[in-house]
């Protein structure tokens, strides 16, 4: 670098002292160094032409000036005088000027009083050396005499260095000086034009100023650049060279300009001769040819110059330029080489499994892969450096570090990445190892539970069973791990304590899988011997595996994988069901095989679990290396489109929450309950709440799946799927989360069929509802994304409870009559979202499209805030229809549900609903009382106990609380009247309208006496149960129906549809299909307690009657004073 600046240096100071000459010796030529005087400076004085210089010269090649006849010569100011004679003075070579010019004096036409005047003047301010001067007198004959006798008795004053001849005539003239050398008016053929004297002049001293102007420019220039701070970064480095090109190039093109302009002064001067061949350029014409020559010959040596120095400038600037290149690149690549370095250190973990081993080690050739570009243009770009180095570039000591931390860097990566490789592939055989003993063991354990034991009782059956094992056991030579203490020493390298400790737990698996074999050997060897008396055989099962399928996860199972192993071999457990059934139904039932068949089967369920996480989890981490975070790579950012930049979130949702959530926590816990499967409910339940995080992932599902198609064709991903060598694109991967969430409870349920009778059973139901909750949850947001035209937030309506589509009728007592008929018989297609706090009706409106475009939107029509809501359960005629209505039935709306099963949810949930507000009023008005019976002032008495006035309130106000808890329900039930004209189930007091009109009750208005509460007789507390029509458990068996084809058997579930004549009721057995009449009585006994299943009976809720305390509204928080009624049934 300092070698560089020396040089630099070393260029400027030749570039300034060449420049310098140029200017000096410009100068020199035009004799400015001497008389720096210039026409154009005293052009209108010359152009008088009082005197001038024609070009001639004598006999010995002195320059002839000329003063021509001037009437006001004596008129001109003595300045203007002496700078024209300066100057054409100065225009003659020193040599001839210093011979000595001769001064020809025109004044024939003048008297002899100016003669004398002009010639005193003249030879007494002449600047130069003077050889001659001649004087044409006066031709007048007067003024010539006089001139003759003035000369001659003045001589005395004109006495100078040099003589004065007095010329009568032109003639004479030429006897001095050759014709050839005087201008036409002294009668010579000399030819001269003034103007274009002067022009040409002014031309050749502007000419000699460019010159001149132009080295001193490029001497400023050349400073400049020389001066100049080299940038740090590529684009100002590059802009600079631009700069200074650009300036460069205006440079020469002024250089081009100057020599045009000499070229064509030059041309002027030599037009006469190109011309005319034959004609003779005089003396001055011949001089000012020779300067125009000598001055073009500085400006190419000025040229010359600049143009050294430039090729040193550039090639500097071009270097500065390669090396910010190299240092950027330097920059990026060292950054690249750090990201692939620490991604190759996060491979540490060397597989739990056969497969998750592949699967790391495909990762990592496909990593290996991609970074091979990065090493590649690292590689290429110390080679480049190496390049700069061998050049001597100025910057070397600068470059060679860099290009050897690039080869350094390269090297720990190859060799780095080779490590790893053999890491992996040493795990991946020890993983093979570790399977097929795994899948040996697994065989086994599936012989020894698929032997049947009648097949045993014989002694050939004993031997042939004997056989099997044999024969099996003979497979186990390159199956079985023989020496613990070798493996340890020949995969010592990748074994960590997880590792090792799965070798061991196989191991010790494999060793109880073969006394397990021993002993069943033993047993059938003495089947097989020869028999005195019959014996009934009993097969023998090992220790460890005559096991209660209810085991606490205290206990050991030997013959079960457990939680760190690799991935089982996936046995089709339905078929090992059906082989089992088939088993089961041979033996005969024996409990002891049914308990082991059903934990086989169980093992197959967990294993499948384990082993489709595992796999489901590798899915995910395939996803989010191979695409997510390919979006992130500078090196592919040329292969995504901008309108895809910066979507990644869109595109994948929290795809990576789940993958943490999984890959830390679900998968490892999972793991623990390998050797207890009917207990991995408990599992479920644990990560619950994690499980929610699928809810976002499916609200996002639409956005992604319409993201995709639009950039599906994109070269990213089929470069992405490519790498990954995956058979289906992206869009397949990104619905894994939503088929994985359905899958759990398939597996659920299968687990929990044959755990029926163990510990973890009520455990694996919960699991299972749980989960189907979640699913529900997942749908139900799924819809209520789709309204559009709410302003609100729905966030603010509290939890979606319900959603679905049902038939809607209005009936309003403010609408037109004929509007409310006509809305008795036009039903309108609704979609229903119920929330805590409100109840939405949306307009379902289908989307053209496909996949999630297709889904359907829901506009939104209008909302019932449900602290001013109301239900009634039946409405006549339709047991799938239900009543909403609001503000004391000002508006009613009547639901047909699907079906009555789901008119029967919603009538539970919108209870449920109404219930809670009911509490909270109740609490909340009851707390207010509670406040102001504290706040009365005590009468003034010694005793300091409580009155029993306040006893009792304090007692009414617990006894309200209890009744208030007791309250199931407060949803009016009226009995359906169907054709028949059977018994109605409630009776009323109260006319049709007036029952109708009555008929239910909100949280939001003063409760009123149902007609359920006066068929009690009043209103009275009565405790005999009423029947209502809904699904029931049965209790207690019953087989003499009126219909003698029904019969009920205790635990059937059955269903009250209607109440017909003579206390009969019409009743479907849901367990067998069958239907038919039953008495009341009996059917009362058949349930007992039973609730229904359907909604709160009127029974329920009359034995809990009492008298309790409401507000007026619960929308006005309790304000209004409270009303007693009696008897609120559901």
């Amino acid at each position: 670098m300092r070698c560089w600046l020396r040089t630099e240096e070393m260029a400027l100071e030749e570039l300034m002292q060449r420049l310098n000459a140029v200017s000096r010796c410009t100068d020199e030529i035009m004799h400015q160094d001497i008389i720096p005087l210039y026409a154009a400076d005293i052009q209108d004085q010359l152009k008088k032409q009082f005197a001038y210089l024609s070009g001639g010269r004598g006999g010995d090649g002195c320059p002839v000036i000329t003063f021509p006849d001037y009437p006001a010569f004596s008129e001109i100011p003595e300045k203007e005088f002496q700078n024209v004679l300066t100057y054409l003075t100065s225009i003659p070579s020193l040599r001839d000027a210093g011979i000595g010019f001769i001064l020809v004096i025109d004044r024939r036409q003048d008297k002899w009083t100016s003669v004398k005047a002009s010639i005193l003047r003249i030879t007494a301010s002449f600047p130069g050396n003077l050889q001659l001067v001649l004087v044409l007198r006066p031709t007048g004959f007067f003024h010539r005499a006089l001139s003759d006798i003035a000369f001659k008795f003045h001589k005395d004053e004109f006495k100078m260095k040099v003589p004065i001849i007095m010329l009568g005539s032109v003639s004479e003239l030429q006897g001095y000086i050759d014709k050839t050398q005087l201008t036409e008016d002294l009668g010579g053929t000399l030819d001269y034009c003034h103007n274009r004297w002067l022009s040409r002049r002014t031309a050749i001293e502007g000419f000699a100023q460019k010159v001149k102007q132009t080295a001193q420019i490029l001497q400023s220039f050349g400073t400049e650049l020389a001066e100049t701070e080299l940038p740090n970064d590529v684009q100002s480095t590059s802009s600079l060279l631009a700069t200074h090109t650009e300036k460069k190039d205006k440079m020469k093109e002024d250089i081009r300009l100057a020599v045009e302009q000499g070229d064509d002064v030059l041309g002027s001067i030599t037009k006469p001769v190109t011309e005319n061949p034959e004609y003779k350029l005089n003396q001055d014409q011949l001089d000012n040819q020779t300067t125009v020559e000598r001055l073009l010959a500085q400006l190419h040596e000025t040229e010359t110059a600049f143009d050294e120095f430039w090729i040193k400038h550039q090639q500097k600037l071009e270097q500065c330029l390669c090396l910010r290149n190299f240092e950027q690149n330097f920059r990026e690549v060292k950054a690249a080489l750090d990201v692939v370095s620490e991604r190759l250190s996060a491979f540490t973990d060397v597989g739990n499994s056969c497969s998750h081993a592949e699967h790391i080690l495909k990762d990592l050739v496909n990593f290996e892969e991609k970074s091979c570009e990065t090493i590649a243009k690292a590689r290429m770009l110390a080679s480049e450096g190496d390049t700069f180095i061998q050049s001597n570039h100025y910057a070397v000591d600068s470059i060679i570090p860099k290009c050897s931390e690039l080869h350094h860097l390269c090297d720990a990566f190859t060799t780095e990445m080779e490590r790893r490789r053999n890491l992996l592939n040493k795990s991946l055989e020890l993983h093979s190892l570790l399977e097929k003993s795994m899948k040996w063991c697994d065989e086994g354990i599936y012989l020894l539970a698929s032997q049947p034991v009648d097949k045993c009782q014989s002694q050939d059956g004993a031997e042939s069973a004997l056989q099997e094992i044999e024969k099996f056991l003979d497979t186990g030579a390159g199956n079985k791990i023989k020496e613990l203490n070798k493996i340890y020493r020949e995969y010592a390298q990748i074994l960590n304590e997880d590792l090792k400790e799965h070798v061991q737990k196989v191991f010790q698996k494999q060793e109880s899988m073969e006394e397990m074999f021993q002993k069943r050997q033993v047993s059938l060897k003495k089947l097989a011997a020869k028999q005195t008396r019959p014996v009934q055989p009993v097969a023998p099962r090992p220790e460890a595996f005559v096991k209660s399928p209810c085991t606490s996860p205290g206990l050991q199972r030997d013959y079960v994988s457990n939680s760190e192993s690799g991935v089982l071999r996936k046995v089709n457990y339905r078929r090992g069901k059906s082989e089992m059934t088939e088993l089961h139904q041979s033996r005969g039932g024996s409990t002891m095989d049914d308990e082991e068949n059903l934990a086989v089967l169980r093992q197959h369920v967990i294993n499948e679990l384990i082993e489709t996480e595992r796999a489901y989890v590798d899915e995910l981490l395939c996803v989010l290396e191979g695409y997510a975070a390919e979006m992130d790579n500078p090196l592919m950012a040329h292969l995504i489109s901008p309108e895809l930049q910066n979507k990644k979130d869109i595109l994948f949702g929290n795809m990576e929450e789940i993958y943490h959530f999984h890959n830390r926590i679900f998968l490892r816990e999972l793991e623990n309950y390998v050797e207890y499967p009917e207990l991995v409910g408990r599992c479920f339940l644990d990560q619950m709440e994690d499980f929610q995080i699928y809810e976002k992932y499916c609200q996002n599902k639409p956005r992604s799946e319409s993201l995709w198609r639009q950039f599906s064709d994109s070269v990213f991903f089929q470069e992405c799927q490519r790498k990954l060598d995956h058979k289906l694109s992206l869009d397949s991967y990104l619905l894994k989360p939503v088929q994985r969430i359905t899958k759990y409870q398939l597996l659920l349920k299968e687990m929990l069929k044959y755990s029926k009778n163990c510990e973890g059973a009520e455990d694996l139901q919960e699991a299972l509802t749980s989960i189907l909750g979640i699913l529900k949850a997942v749908n139900d947001s799924m819809h209520q994304i789709a309204i559009t035209g709410y302003d609100g937030n729905l966030n603010e309506l509290g939890k979606l409870l319900m959603q679905g589509s049902f038939n809607v009728w209005t009936d309003h007592k403010k609408g037109h009559s004929k509007v409310k008929d006509l809305a008795r018989f036009k039903p309108m297609q609704r979609h229903l979202f119920l929330h805590e706090k409100a109840v939405l009706f949306c307009k379902k409106r289908e989307e053209n499209g496909e996949g999630y475009e297709k889904a359907p939107s829901y506009s939104y029509k209008h909302s019932l805030n449900m602290a001013a809501v109301g239900i009634t359960e039946n409405v006549k005629g339709d047991a799938k229809k239900f009543e909403i209505w609001y503000n004391a039935r000002e508006e009613v709306y009547i639901i047909q549900a699907p079906t009555p099963e789901v008119k029967a949810t919603w009538v539970n949930e919108i209870r449920k609903v109404l219930t809670s507000q009911l509490q909270a009023c109740r609490e909340a008005s009851q707390h207010r009382t509670l406040e102001h019976t504290q706040s009365l002032p005590l009468p003034a008495s010694s005793c300091t106990s409580p009155s029993r006035n306040n006893i009792r309130n304090a007692k009414k106000m617990d006894e309200r609380k209890a009744d208030l808890t007791s309250l199931e329900g407060y949803v009016t039930t009226v009995a359906p009247k169907y054709p028949e004209k059977g018994k109605g189930w409630a009776k009323t007091s109260h006319s049709l309208d007036a029952s109708e009109e009555n008929d239910g009750w909100s949280s939001a208005e003063d409760p009123l006496n149902s007609s359920d509460a006066e068929e009690e007789g009043g209103g009275g507390g009565g405790n005999e149960m009423k029947l209502t029509p809904g699904k029931y458990t049965v209790v207690t068996d019953y087989e003499r129906g009126v219909s003698e084809e029904f019969t009920v058997k205790s635990g059937d579930l059955v269903q009250l549809i209607r109440e017909g004549e003579d206390g009969l009721w019409y009743v479907k057995n849901l367990s067998t299909g069958r239907e038919g009449w039953i008495p009341a009585s009996n059917l009362l006994m058949l349930i007992g307690n039973s609730k229904s299943a359907q909604s709160l009976s009127s029974s329920e809720s009359g034995t809990a009657s009492s008298t309790l305390s409401t507000s007026s509204s619960c929308s006005d928080s309790c304000n209004a004073s409270s009303t007693s009624f009696s008897d609120i049934k559901g």
